[in-house]
């Protein structure tokens, strides 16, 4: 059977949706070597998949494990998904808001790798918050608060865990049928009605320019369609930093600035554009029921919202300063993240530990003026990786006459 499904995937045939099935169940048992599954994806990235394909992958990796049942809990159930970028701490804010408007939001998310942040990182550095908790404590936060946010587990979608480090092992990390079923399975299990897609492009995302974003969020939205999602893609630049913070326990406090109110512009601008409910989703923010969402959420994961974040008592700060006077001109989202990364705030590859407290805060962002000697950047560190971290910051960072 193994060689009929190779030969397949190799001469371009199309797979019919039972043997597709068959193929991940047979992988997920471990029933195929790492060699077999490993030549599938190449083929795949190489062939490439029809939507037919794709949307059968997408159910079979989704029922190769358990899918949540949110029976009983009454109201909408969304989620939102955003491809990755730096800064982008969209999650912490739009998970409560949604709350505070009667939608139940059942998130799972993930931690980071390479210069992109993990939403789990920048939740675990609130000294207790959980985000390994079982199906019935999940159930009541959701009945109760309206929202959880937390890891995803071992019998959830088990198939795209394997399949995942497969992927990054040959290479096929990038093919858009195989990104589209990695995503769309493990909301699928999730069991949520609507999904919202983030899809970002530029130096700081996966995506470098609009149109591999664009492909990838026709993908997302047609294969979600044809699984019985309602999936809505929107694009968004990711050249520059998203808000001002770069680092786990400083992109919470941007997000808790934003749900009591506040907040650079451009997050929370974002929000209410992915939220789908502009001046109710503003008036969220505005009026506290948002911010009260986040802090019921967080006492129910077992984190303290009013503890100091784990990792910034022993933290040094250094003014990154202009040597000229001008107009930023540019501040690279990508050499942002990777200056973040050399302070410990990422992880190279999966189970490697991240410091909760580095990173950077921008005093100068795009199209605002800056003197010689003031600050363009702040760079929180603990030592590790401060000079490579300032260098790349001066290569981030145009100021220019106008």
């Amino acid at each position: 059977m193994i060689h009929r499904w190779l030969e397949q995937r190799r001469d371009g045939v199309e797979q019919p949706p039972e043997e597709i099935a068959a193929f991940v169940a047979a992988a997920t048992a471990r029933e195929l070597t790492d060699a077999q599954i490993g030549a599938w994806l190449a083929f795949v990235t190489v062939r490439g998949m029809t939507a037919r394909e794709t949307v059968a992958l997408t159910l079979a990796m989704r029922d190769s494990g358990r899918v949540l049942d949110w029976e009983g809990i009454e109201g909408p159930r969304w989620d939102k998904h955003s491809t990755g970028g730096v800064g982008d701490k969209v999650s912490l804010v739009l998970a409560p808001l949604w709350a505070a408007l009667g939608i139940r939001v059942p998130m799972i998310s993930g931690r980071s790798l390479g210069i992109t942040g993990g939403t789990l990182d920048k939740l675990e550095s609130i000294p207790g918050f959980r985000t390994d908790l079982e199906a019935p404590r999940l159930r009541a936060i959701l009945s109760e608060v309206g929202c959880f946010i937390v890891g995803q587990s071992a019998d959830l979608a088990p198939a795209d865990r394997l399949l995942y480090a497969l992927r990054d092992e040959t290479q096929t990390v990038p093919s858009v049928p195989l990104i589209t079923a990695s995503i769309l399975s493990k909301k699928l299990a999730e069991g949520v009605e609507k999904l919202v897609l983030d899809v970002k492009y530029g130096s700081g995302a996966f995506m470098k320019d609009l149109a591999g974003a664009r492909v990838l969020a026709s993908s997302l939205e047609a294969v979600g369609g044809g699984a019985g999602l309602d999936v809505t893609a929107m694009l968004t630049p990711m050249d520059e930093p998203l808000g001002r913070a770069v680092g786990n326990a400083l992109e919470v406090a941007e997000a808790e600035a934003a749900l009591r109110g506040g907040g650079p512009d451009d997050l929370v601008d974002l929000v209410v554009r992915l939220s789908g409910h502009g001046d109710r989703a503003r008036a969220a923010l505005r009026d506290g029921s948002a911010w009260e969402r986040w802090c019921a959420m967080v006492l129910a994961q077992g984190g303290d919202p009013a503890a100091p974040r784990l990792g910034q008592d022993a933290l040094q700060c250094e003014e990154l300063l202009a040597d000229r006077d001008g107009v930023v001109a540019r501040c690279d989202a990508g050499e942002t993240g990777r200056a973040a990364f050399a302070l410990g705030a990422g992880r190279a590859r999966a189970g490697e530990s991240v410091h909760p407290g580095v990173g950077l805060v921008l005093r100068r962002k795009v199209g605002e003026a800056v003197r010689r000697g003031e600050p363009l950047a702040a760079v929180y560190h603990a030592g590790r990786g401060r000079d490579e971290a300032f260098a790349r910051m001066r290569s981030a960072f145009v100021v220019t006459d106008a």
